[in-house]
C-alpha cells in the first residue's frame, strides 16, 4: 500500500511540476482536463488516487504522455552495471545500453598476452575504430604495421585495413567505441568474436 502511495505522490509531483513549468494555475489545468480544482489539488499532493481516465486527460492537457507521467524512478535507464564476458584472451564489459548513442557501442576490454599473434586474428570492416588505453600497453597490428599505444594514449584508424589489438608486455585494459560494423567484428553476443578493437 505504501508503494502505491509513493507512485501516486510521484505522479502528482510530476503533474504539478509540468503545470508550474507552463505557468498555469491549478484552475487553468483543472479546466483543461475537466476536473475540479480541489480534485486536481489532491492528485498533485498524492492524497487522491488517480483514475486512468483522469490521468489520460491530464497528460493530454499538459502535452505529455502517460509514460512520462508514470515512469519508474528506478535507475536502470541511467546506470549501466556491466557484466564481464570472456572471449578467449579478451574480457569485455559493455558500457552502453543496446545500440548506444548515435548507433555506437562503448566497451571496456581487458586483453591478455597471446591475442593478436595469429594472422587469423586480424579483422576488416567498414568504418573507423577508436580506443584509449586505461592501463598497460596495447599492441595494434594495422596491416603490416605494429604500433604500441601506451597508457593514457588513444588510437583511431580506418578499419578497412586488417587490424587487431593485442597486449604488449602484460595485460592491457582499453576503452573502445565501435560502430555497428565494428560491434559485429569485435564484441560477443551480437557479433562478438575473439577480435576486439
Amino acid at each position: 500500500m505504501e508503494q502505491k502511495y509513493d507512485v501516486d505522490r510521484l505522479v502528482g509531483q510530476r503533474i504539478r511540476a509540468l503545470r508550474l513549468a507552463r505557468d498555469w494555475t491549478l484552475d487553468a489545468l483543472a479546466r483543461r482536463c475537466h476536473l475540479s480544482p480541489s480534485n486536481l489539488s489532491r492528485i498533485e499532493t498524492g492524497e487522491r488516487r488517480i483514475a486512468l481516465d483522469q490521468l489520460v486527460s491530464i497528460a493530454r492537457a499538459l502535452g505529455t504522455t502517460l509514460d512520462e507521467l508514470i515512469e519508474s524512478e528506478e535507475d536502470e535507464d541511467v546506470v549501466i552495471r556491466p557484466q564481464a564476458t570472456a572471449a578467449g584472451d579478451v574480457t569485455i564489459w559493455l558500457l552502453s545500453h543496446e545500440r548506444g548513442m548515435n548507433g555506437v557501442t562503448v566497451a571496456k576490454m581487458r586483453i591478455t598476452p597471446g591475442r593478436g599473434t595469429r594472422p587469423e586474428d586480424m579483422v576488416v570492416h567498414p568504418g573507423r575504430d577508436w580506443f584509449t588505453v586505461l592501463s598497460g600497453t596495447a599492441r595494434l597490428h594495422l596491416g603490416d604495421r605494429t604500433i604500441l599505444v601506451a597508457e593514457g594514449e588513444a588510437a583511431e584508424f580506418a578499419t578497412t585495413t586488417p587490424h587487431v589489438i593485442g597486449a604488449h608486455g602484460g595485460p592491457v585494459e582499453i576503452l573502445t567505441i565501435v560502430t555497428h560494423d565494428g560491434e559485429r567484428s569485435h564484441l560477443p553476443n551480437g557479433g562478438i568474436t575473439h577480435s576486439a578493437a
